[in-house]
């Protein structure tokens, strides 16, 4: 039988993926889905196969998933408010009730069904669940509108930090092999539902549970030194480059919340960072396995 030319390029490929996969095996991995991917078929059943596939090769997965554009598509058709400032949501008790609708309803239950379709087991939950998140209402905040430049002080509404992190219902989760899919919201100790930034939640769970790597899959390509020229993806960064890249006003809106993320979950003690555009085809898996990659890596600066 004569062997086609994709077919030896394939089995390369499968060879150069191996020893990664001997150094990740058994290993979490904290991966952060946007909204963005969430919302197109094509994309999320590729994101979907390729987690499914990282999981059969024996890495442990902690899917947290964004739904922000699905929140606010919601929002719109009931005529609700939801504006933002430096790429974080207002949320009003009208919002915090479409959060609730979205990323613990739509969104979440659609990523464990797709999942079903690769035959892998999952599991959704949000941050009220198990007591995994505990968290408490946003204070009024004084931050400098990165679009006007102007002082404020803003009230978030029913926004919350973070004060603790339970992660006893995700090892029982990853202990019977099944992939959690956490939504973005968590309770104070009083019962209160709060929405939080799904990449803060992403980073934190990262942190609390030790894992190998935090990647966040984004509608972009990662980090660009420019963020008007596609050519200028940096392949790899270091925090004290991204300081600099903030300085410089080359990373500001949406993208400060992923970059921040990833920098607590470095300082935090994992190894490595990675963002990524989940809408490329097999982009988490040639950024995984490959030496080149295809998003931004980000590490400590020692």
């Amino acid at each position: 039988m004569m062997t086609s030319v994709n077919s030896v390029l394939d089995i390369g490929l499968l060879k150069t993926a191996v020893p990664y996969i001997r150094a990740y095996k058994g290993k979490v991995f904290v991966v952060k889905l946007g909204g963005e991917i969430c919302s197109n078929e094509t994309a999320l059943d590729n994101i979907i196969e390729q987690l499914s596939l990282l999981y059969q090769v024996g890495i442990k997965i902690v899917l947290v998933h964004g739904s922000g554009p699905q929140a606010t598509e919601l929002a719109e058709r009931l005529g609700i408010e939801s504006p933002k400032i430096n790429g974080r949501r207002i949320t009003s008790a009208a919002m915090l009730e479409v959060a609730k609708m979205t990323f613990n309803g739509t969104v979440n239950t659609n990523l464990v069904a797709a999942f079903r379709k690769h035959h892998t087991p999952a599991a959704g939950l949000s941050g009220v669940d198990g007591n995994l998140i505990t968290a408490v209402k946003r204070p009024l905040t004084q931050l400098v509108d990165q679009a006007t430049g102007e002082t404020k002080n803003v009230d978030f509404g029913f926004v919350g930090d973070i004060v603790e992190i339970n992660t006893e219902v995700l090892s029982q989760l990853l202990a019977g092999d099944y992939i959690p899919v956490v939504c973005s919201l968590a309770a104070d100790v009083d019962g209160q539902v709060l929405n939080i930034n799904a990449d803060t939640v992403a980073s934190a769970l990262a942190r609390a549970i030790k894992a190998e790597k935090y990647v966040l899959l984004s509608n972009v390509d990662g980090v660009m030194s420019d963020v008007k020229n596609p050519d200028s993806l940096c392949s790899q960064l270091t925090i004290a480059e991204i300081g600099q890249l903030v300085r410089d006003g080359s990373i500001g809106g949406g993208m400060m919340p992923k970059v921040q993320a990833c920098i607590d979950a470095l300082e935090g003690g994992i190894a490595r960072a990675h963002i990524v555009n989940g809408l490329t085809p097999d982009s988490l898996l040639k950024e995984i396995f490959t030496n080149e990659g295809c998003g931004t890596l980000l590490l400590t600066d020692s």
